[in-house]
């Protein structure tokens, strides 16, 4: 099944009143050490793409500055529930992460998290997303990927055509992503699932 922006908007529709309470502490792991290796400091500004219903929001540290974007109003709803977080100034855009929705080199940090293999076109949303980082600036992924390199087995495959109805991308690399962004990988590390999903630490090209 071909993802969309479509698709997506009509099963996070279905998600957003169940994601919390079904999958949030199964990824809470792994988004916590994302944004731990992020290392974000006070009066920094800090862009999530793909923000859902907030799940990184309560983990950024005191005195930042954050924008998150999503293109479903159903998990940005939920996001929004969440908010205001003390001593965090924190708002919220409903709009295509495809597009970039914030202004160039306004942003110190970015967060990828589980949106590379969710949006239609991760190597796009990769791209036009680090286009809002300084110079210098980092940005961390947390999400699933084929190793770079393997091969994509007829199994898995299979399995994606059922992983994609439900929203999910399971066949991507990130080599494959990142092969056109201006980045350079600082640290990679294994997370959930026996290493099927990443935590990968990146700086932009000055």
């Amino acid at each position: 099944m071909k993802m969309s922006n479509r698709w997506n908007q009509l099963i996070y529709r279905l998600w957003a009143p169940v994601y919390d309470a079904t999958v949030g502490n199964f990824f809470l792991p792994g988004r916590t050490r994302a944004i731990e290796l992020l290392d974000l400091r006070p009066g920094e500004r800090v862009l999530l793409v793909g923000v859902g219903t907030g799940a990184d929001l309560q983990l950024l540290p005191y005195g930042v500055q954050a924008i998150g974007v999503d293109i479903s109003p159903d998990m940005l709803a939920r996001a929004r529930r969440k908010l205001p977080l003390p001593g965090r100034d924190i708002s919220l855009l409903l709009g295509d992460a495809q597009q970039g929705m914030v202004e160039k080199a306004s942003c110190d940090a970015v967060i990828f998290n589980l949106i590379l293999s969710v949006i239609p076109d991760g190597a796009t949303c990769l791209r036009v997303n680090l286009f809002a980082l300084k110079p210098g600036g980092r940005a961390v992924v947390f999400d699933k990927f084929l190793p770079d390199e393997s091969r994509l087995t007829t199994g898995r495959w299979l399995l994606n055509l059922g992983s994609t109805f439900f929203g999910t991308d399971i066949t991507r690399r990130f080599g494959d992503l990142s092969k056109n962004a201006s980045i350079r990988i600082v640290h990679d590390e294994p997370s959930l699932l026996n290493g099927a999903y990443r935590v990968i630490l990146i700086h932009k090209r000055m």
